[in-house]
């Protein structure tokens, strides 16, 4: 059961799909039109079987050879599209944190919204891949109760969906409650543990207990009390409990929003969540930003880059 807009294509042929993309490429000119509409149309899994069969027909390395013909932004889509959907997440968590500087904006996108199966996974295919523990990693490059959060999540412990108790959900809000509004200085440690362990189900009920006595939604006590990297995480937490997809359409809208777009996460965003939930992300979009992602896409990108993203979008939530 999906909610994306890309799915398996049929009849799907991958050596025919290889020879297009080939005759696409070779001579002078490129025919990006052909490219985007065969990768952008093609779920993972069958893009991944195109890659065998054009280094098969021709001996050629297919995302080389996009990486050699194309450029910009269009090209970094193509190329993130073709990346093998189970090591996605290891990649650009992998890029995230090496070199200058970390991109904390994407460990907190990635480590917030996943599923604890997923987070599980990212960590075994990063060891598999890059031969590095994950956890290791991003401690060395972080700092501080973002640091605890982010490895608390890293944990993927968080309690399982079940039968939700009632005296615990009024006690984990009163804890809350007397860890932020009512503390001088803020207790990060009692947020970091129970917004990091406790189940989605739980924690809904919190939020909403923690209005009926506070008066506050939660997000607001966590923007007055924290700051920084921590509040931004915390809040990332706040909002996936809450909706997934209404987090992730906020971050879309964020990413184009304003002056200039934050291509990176326009990029990572509509790819990572292409088959997975973008159909409910569409929605989401269109029910608190007055507009739909489509329209949004169209009025801030242009070229070969704007018609592979409104494919990848699929439809217009009118």
């Amino acid at each position: 059961y999906t909610r994306g807009t890309v799915t398996a294509f049929s009849p799907f042929d991958a050596r025919a799909d290889a020879e297009a993309l080939r005759k696409a490429m070779k001579g002078m000119g490129t025919d990006e039109d052909t490219i985007l509409k065969i990768v952008t149309s093609r779920n993972n899994a069958q893009r991944q079987e195109i890659a065998s069969a054009f280094k098969t027909l021709f001996g050629r390395d297919l995302v080389d050879d996009l990486k050699s013909e194309l450029t910009g932004k269009f090209e970094t889509l193509m190329v993130s599209l073709m990346r093998p959907a189970y090591i996605f997440d290891a990649h650009a968590l992998k890029h995230a944190i090496k070199g200058a500087g970390t991109n904390e904006k994407v460990l907190t996108e990635i480590l917030a919204s996943r599923t604890p199966a997923e987070v599980r996974h990212i960590k075994q295919v990063y060891l598999q891949e890059y031969e590095a523990n994950l956890e290791d990693k991003i401690t060395g490059e972080t700092s501080g109760h973002f640091q605890r959060l982010l490895v608390v999540l890293l944990q993927a412990n968080r309690d399982p969906d079940g039968r939700v108790d009632e005296a615990l959900v009024e006690q984990d809000a009163q804890v809350l409650f007397r860890a932020g509004e009512l503390k001088w200085g803020t207790d990060e440690e009692t947020f970091i543990t129970i917004l990091g362990t406790r189940s989605i189900s739980h924690l809904r009920k919190v939020f909403d207990k923690y209005m009926t006595i506070s008066g506050f939604q939660i997000e607001e006590t966590i923007d007055r009390e924290t700051s920084g990297d921590l509040e931004r995480l915390l809040l990332a937490v706040v909002k996936c409990v809450r909706s997934v997809p209404a987090y992730f359409a906020e971050t879309l809208y964020h990413s184009m929003k304003g002056a200039g777009t934050d291509d990176d996460t326009l990029i990572r965003v509509m790819v990572s969540r292409s088959e997975i939930d973008l159909l409910d992300i569409r929605q989401e979009f269109r029910k608190n930003f007055a507009k739909s992602l489509h329209q949004m896409i169209q009025k801030d990108t242009s070229g070969d880059y704007r018609k592979a993203l409104l494919l990848l979008c699929g439809g217009d939530d009118e």
